[in-house]
């Protein structure tokens, strides 16, 4: 479950609350707020469930800071946390955060592999000694060094929309979370050819590699209920639809056109007009849509031999509530 992080003083609550309707494991993504700071209160809530982010921006970021909040949340959960990270586009990089943006899938490679120097420093004693083209960490002194945890360090998932970064996911991280922008038929055709090559340059099994299917649910118990899911994710779409690298999906759906639209409306201001590009075939391809009884089944069917973790979200429109029979019948065996 994707939990948004508008409120952050639900994080008091909302985690607990997933953690009773059954939920494995409940994320954070980056917004208006800091992806961690939310699970670390999650923390001192819950006991049993899985916390993660989904996405922290990794450029946004140097290794070290990473490694910092990846190594206290796993302490303070007791080895529930999940490392996810993404890239963000350029412009959010350099215009909104002020950092420096080039090869991105290059980048994010050597991110993930000094991250992993540094815990291996902190947990094995190994000396610090990371030389890259984008990152050099080679002082630890035991002042900042905060030794070894009681678990393994915490697994790293890459966020992943085009294939080089998918490529990247298959050769240096746990897993992989595919962005929410996705169908059977594109998981099938662009994702998981993507991540096999990068398996296959790393020399590991893709079996190996965990992937968390992030899918948009539409649903609801009423009429009114289902409606306003339906048009939040309408709405979510046509923001999607502005960013080039989601438009490989679109095309492959026969919506190819809709990008150069929807970044016109985007630069006129005009975001509340964009959602009616967006039809009713767009969304029902995209989402998972039905009645709460009827999600489960769609869900498996949608990926089947494709992958065991799905994380379900409407960050529009967010209702756990309206998720929980959704929940149990994917706990309850088909």
């Amino acid at each position: 479950m994707t939990v948004p992080t508008d409120d952050l003083g639900s994080a008091r609550t909302i985690y607990r609350e997933l953690e009773q309707l059954g939920y494995d494991r409940a994320f954070s993504f980056e917004a208006k707020h800091d992806p961690f700071l939310p699970l670390a209160v999650a923390a001192e809530h819950t006991e049993r469930i899985g916390l993660g982010t989904a996405l922290a921006i990794a450029f946004a970021r140097s290794p070290m800071t990473i490694a910092n909040a990846g190594w206290d949340l796993q302490a303070l959960t007791g080895g529930r946390f999940t490392l996810g990270l993404g890239s963000q586009i350029k412009p959010h990089i350099e215009q909104r955060f002020s950092m420096p943006w080039s090869r991105p899938a290059a980048r994010m490679r050597e991110l993930v592999l000094a991250v992993r120097a540094i815990w291996s420093c902190w947990q094995d004693g190994m000396p610090l000694d990371f030389d890259g083209e984008f990152y050099t960490h080679t002082r630890m002194v035991p002042a900042f060094d905060p030794g070894p945890l009681a678990t393994p360090p915490p697994p790293v998932l890459l966020g992943a929309v085009g294939p080089a970064m998918t490529v990247v996911a298959g050769e240096v991280a746990n897993g992989l979370l595919v962005h929410p922008v996705n169908t059977r038929r594109s998981l099938l055709e662009l994702t998981l050819p993507a991540l096999a090559e990068g398996a296959t340059r790393a020399g590991r099994a893709v079996d190996d590699i965990e992937v968390v299917c992030v899918t948009i649910i539409v649903t609801g118990r009423t009429e009114e209920q289902f409606t306003r899911s339906y048009e939040a994710v309408r709405t979510q779409l046509a923001f999607y639809g502005t960013t080039p690298a989601y438009q490989p999906v679109f095309a492959l759906h026969g919506h190819g056109g809709l990008h150069d639209e929807l970044r016109r409306l985007a630069r006129d201001g005009r975001w509340d007009d964009m959602g009616a590009l967006i039809d009713d075939d767009l969304v029902e391809t995209i989402a998972v849509v039905g009645e709460p009884d009827r999600i489960a089944p769609a869900i498996r069917e949608r990926l089947a031999g494709i992958s065991d973790s799905v994380s379900l979200v409407n960050n529009r429109a967010p209702d756990p509530e309206h998720l929980a029979e959704v929940v149990r019948d994917l706990h309850t065996p088909a």
